[in-house]
């Protein structure tokens, strides 16, 4: 009897890419003239900001610029300013050859090293280097054996889940909106941005994402070092367009504010400020599948042979939106230091195992800049840990995490030589289980079944507790279904130590 077999096309996700870069971080900073002249340097900082990931042609390419930021403390007032510069960059890294569909590509880091030199009072040298991590899992058809019949064949099947991803983009936006100060700033020290996406709708080829981004302004009215905060809601409503999305998926969308700008209002609007903020709005459209797989199979009438193949399997297991808090306490170098404000730095996060689980955990960096007995500003930074109260029931290295960790709030406080800082960051994420099942690739019929037991007509067979029926039944070239109707047997697995009747196959 002849052998037929069924296939069907499954989408495998498997990494492509998972590497680390180094890149420079070389600067020659000028003062512009509006600003006040270098007196001391008070902080360097580096920000990542990533504009886009594209992978064509073997090569994943990421475009992006590093903003270094320069505070430092002005000569004569004393006071603290604000200095910036962008270092564009753009990496190709290779990846694994093959003909790949949608890509999730996870790109982070953090500053190794930065070294600032103040050349003369307007002009400042910044050396550093940053570490670049770049991940890459991306998705490929293939083919799998989902049932066989003819030529006495039995075989074991399996559901194997998952998550298809239908696509993944990026669209850059700009939002803004008015804001007023209670008094008109004498300069503007940062804008500490962070977003959220409240609304996602999926329609046909498009998803809709509104949400806002709120800027938290840090800025000084005069001379000292007095620092004032505002804050602005910035509302958007933007459309993407990811080509087969429709209202059956799934959406997990992120927003990254890049920057951002206030201008003032001039004739009749004078008074009143725009503030516009700029972001890289990411949506990730998925939906769940199912399929049917056959994972071993043998012959009562043929004998087969047969190849095996592993199926790496994505599947989203938990979308959130956590808060946490992260604190640290000790004493600063300067115990006669004034706590003047403080800022906070989200690093990447990591999955690592505790107890065989996989557990989320962060890093934040707490800046504390602080006025020394000589009245010059010094920023002493302070590193917090935290760990997500989430915990998913698979080894680390089966777990890929989407996480991006903004600041909320941050706060410090020094009591007696102790010193302690509170940071409260909203981390929003998409975690995903990798997994590799073994299924057949191919079954082949090789002659017909020759038996050594004769006239045999029927075995008995000592089972254990927890055996399979289709493995006792593959030991003797028997039927499952027979096994089971002469046992009188309904489960697959045997609950229980038992004897059984092992007819002969006909």
């Amino acid at each position: 009897m002849e052998l037929k077999v069924y296939k069907d096309t499954v989408t495998a996700a498997q990494s492509i890419c998972d590497t680390k870069l180094e890149l420079p971080i070389e600067a020659e900073m000028l003062i512009p003239d509006y600003l006040p002249q270098v007196f001391k340097i008070v902080k360097c900082f580096v920000y990542l900001v990533v504009l886009q990931k594209q992978l064509a042609a073997g090569r994943l390419t990421v475009d992006g610029y590093l903003r270094c930021v320069l505070y430092y403390q002005s000569e004569g007032e004393e006071s603290l300013c604000q200095a910036e510069q962008k270092l564009p960059f753009t990496k190709q890294v290779e990846v694994k050859p093959g003909d790949w569909g949608a890509a999730t590509v996870l790109v982070s880091g953090e500053t190794e090293y930065v070294n600032c030199r103040a050349v003369n009072q307007r002009r400042v040298d910044v050396r550093g280097a940053f570490a670049l991590s770049v991940e890459a899992l991306a998705e490929a058809q293939g083919e799998i054996i989902t049932a066989l019949s003819g030529g006495g064949i039995q075989q074991r099947t399996a559901p194997i889940t998952g998550s298809r991803t239908v696509g993944a983009q990026e669209k850059i936006i700009t939002a803004e909106e008015s804001i007023t100060f209670d008094e008109p700033p004498q300069i503007v020290l940062s804008t500490q941005c962070t977003g959220t996406v409240n609304e996602t709708k999926l329609i046909a080829g498009k998803a809709v994402l509104k949400g806002e981004i709120r800027a938290e302004v840090v800025y000084r009215t005069a001379p000292g070092h007095t620092l004032l905060h505002t804050a602005r809601q910035i509302p958007f409503n933007e459309i993407i367009d990811i080509e087969g999305a429709d209202e059956s998926c799934q959406c997990f969308a992120i927003v990254q504010p890049t920057g951002c700008t206030i201008t003032a209002g001039a004739g009749e609007d004078e008074g009143e400020n725009t503030i516009s903020a700029t972001a890289v709005l990411y949506a990730k459209v998925y939906r769940p599948v199912e399929y049917m797989a056959v994972s071993d199979a043998f012959s009562t009438e043929c004998e087969t042979e047969l190849s095996q193949q592993q199926v790496m399997l994505e599947e989203v297991a938990d979308v959130f939106t956590q808060q946490v808090e992260a604190v640290t306490t000790g004493r600063l170098p300067d115990e006669n230091a004034r706590i003047i404000d403080v800022m906070a730095t989200p690093l990447p996060m990591e999955v690592i195992e505790e107890d065989g689980e996989a557990v989320l955990r962060g890093r934040v960096m707490a800046h504390l800049l602080c006025v020394n007995a000589l009245d010059e500003i010094e920023c002493y930074d302070k590193v917090c840990e935290y760990t997500l109260p989430r915990r998913y029931p698979r080894p680390a290295g089966e777990v890929l995490a989407q996480c991006y960790p903004s600041v909320s709030s941050v706060s410090a406080r020094k009591v007696g030589e102790e010193t302690s800082a509170a940071v409260t960051l909203t981390v929003r994420g998409l975690i995903s289980f990798r997994s590799a099942r073994t299924v057949l690739s191919d079954v082949q019929c090789t002659g017909p079944l020759e038996r050594d037991d004769g006239d045999i007509a029927l075995r008995i067979y000592f089972a254990e507790a927890g055996e399979e029926l289709f493995d006792i039944a593959k030991r003797y070239a028997a039927s499952p279904d027979a096994i089971a109707a002469a046992n009188d047997v309904a489960d697959t697995a045997l609950e229980e130590p038992r004897r059984l009747l092992i007819p002969a196959a006909s």
